[in-house]
């Protein structure tokens, strides 16, 4: 959700506290796995809206194996120099393009799409009404493309002016 590997610690821990000072008042109406998510969700949500996060990628942030997306190479041979070229590029411009989009935006597609959640736990971790979510996740994931289509024409970073959400 950050990028940021410290800030990441900073925003787990802050979300542990958070859980264990909650525990009294969790009713047992979802799985715990699910309120926790929630929590840990609401934290960074809350830290990126104060806008205490900035989310950047260095050009020279490592780009090994396990970085790479999965099914990218053959199990056990390393991509071969062009594919790990690309591979970069493809990881640094789909971050650049996530980064374009709204907090909640971005928390949709990254617990659908990068945690491969189901739909159910996605709308009671964000307290929303599967109808809302799945619409909410539509125009994320169209979000996403316009800001990649921005980010593949070397468009000047930042929120586009003509979105039509």
């Amino acid at each position: 959700m950050c990028g940021d590997g410290e800030r990441a610690r900073d925003l787990t821990q802050d979300s542990l506290v958070r859980i264990i000072q909650g525990l009294p008042e969790f009713a047992g109406r979802s799985r715990v796995l699910t309120w926790m998510l929630r929590v840990a969700m609401n934290v960074c949500l809350t830290d990126r809206r104060r806008g205490r996060l900035r989310l950047t990628r260095s050009l020279d942030e490592p780009s090994g194996p396990e970085n790479a997306p999965a099914g990218s190479a053959l199990p056990g041979r390393e991509p071969d120099v062009v594919q790990r070229v690309q591979l970069a590029e493809e990881r640094h411009r789909l971050a650049r393009a996530l980064d374009g989009l709204e907090p909640e935006e971005r928390a949709l597609l990254l617990l659908r799409d990068g945690q491969d959640l189901d739909y159910a736990d996605i709308a009671e971790i964000m307290g929303i009404p599967m109808g809302t979510l799945k619409s909410r996740l539509f125009r994320a994931r169209q979000a996403l493309r316009r800001e990649v289509e921005r980010v593949e024409g070397g468009a000047r970073p930042g929120k586009t002016s003509g979105r039509a959400d």
